[in-house]
C-alpha cells in the first residue's frame, strides 16, 4: 500500500469516525445498537477497512464494543464511566477557566458573551439541540483561547462516555434555563479576569451537572444505562 493510498483510507476512516461518533453521542445510535461493518462500508461508499479503523477509535473511547465472532455493537451507558468523565472534567475545566480569566483577554470575553446571546436566543426559541452545541462550543472557546490542544483531545477523548448522559438529563425540568444562568455567571468571571471567580464557577457549574447526572444514573429509568 502505498503513503498515498494510506493518507486516503485515513481519510475516509476520519470521515466514518466522526459521523458515527456524532451519532452516538446524539443517542441516533441507541446503546446496544449493532454496528453492520458492510452497512456502513455501503453507505459511506468505502471499503471495510477505513470502517473498522473507526470502530477501533469509538472503542477506545468507550462508545463502542467489539466481539470478536460476534460484532460490534454502541456500547451501555456505564455509570463508571460517566463518574469517571464527570472527574476528569472536573479537574481540567476548572483549572482552564482559572487561566483563561487570567488572560484577560478581549476578545475572548467577546467571543464567549456572544455565545450566551445565541445560547439565549436557542432555549427561548425552544431549539435543544442548537442549545447544546452551543454548551460545547463555549467549553471549546476556553480550551482554544489557551492553546492547549492535546489536553483539549484528551478531555474530548474522557467525555465522551458522559456525553450521552448529558443528552439524557439536559431537556429534564429546569436544567436548560439553569445551564444558561451557569454559563452566564462563568463567562463574567472570566470577562472581569477574575480567576478564582472563573474556576468557583465553572466548578459550581459541574457540580449541578453531577446531581443532575447521579439523579439520572439513580432513577435507573433511561434505557441502555447500567
Amino acid at each position: 500500500m502505498t503513503l498515498q493510498t494510506q493518507a486516503r483510507d485515513l481519510l475516509k476512516a476520519d470521515r466514518v469516525y466522526l459521523t458515527l461518533r456524532r451519532r452516538i453521542r446524539d443517542l441516533e445510535l441507541a446503546p446496544g445498537a449493532p454496528l453492520r461493518k458492510e452497512d456502513i462500508a455501503a453507505e459511506f461508499a468505502v471499503s471495510r477497512a477505513p470502517v473498522s479503523e473507526a470502530i477501533a477509535r469509538l472503542a477506545e473511547e468507550g462508545l463502542v464494543d467489539v466481539f470478536p465472532q460476534h460484532g460490534s455493537f454502541v456500547a451501555e451507558i456505564r455509570a463508571a464511566d460517566v463518574r469517571e468523565g464527570l472527574f476528569i472534567r472536573t479537574g481540567l475545566e476548572v483549572e482552564a477557566c482559572r487561566r483563561a480569566a487570567a488572560l484577560k483577554s478581549p476578545a475572548l470575553g467577546e467571543a464567549l458573551a456572544s455565545n450566551i446571546d445565541e445560547q439565549e436566543a436557542a432555549l427561548a426559541g425552544g431549539d435543544l439541540q442548537r442549545f447544546y452545541e452551543l454548551d460545547e462550543a463555549l467549553h471549546a472557546l476556553i480550551f482554544e483561547a489557551l492553546g492547549l490542544a492535546r489536553v483539549t483531545r484528551f478531555l474530548e477523548s474522557a467525555r465522551a462516555p458522559l456525553d450521552r448522559m448529558r443528552r439524557l438529563v439536559l431537556p429534564k425540568g429546569e436544567r436548560p434555563q439553569d445551564t444558561l444562568r451557569e454559563h452566564r455567571w462563568l463567562v463574567e468571571a472570566i470577562r472581569a479576569g477574575d480567576p478564582e471567580l472563573a474556576g468557583a464557577a465553572m466548578r459550581t457549574h459541574l457540580n449541578k451537572v453531577t446531581e443532575a447526572v447521579e439523579a439520572q444514573l439513580r432513577s435507573g429509568d433511561a434505557e441502555g444505562v447500567r
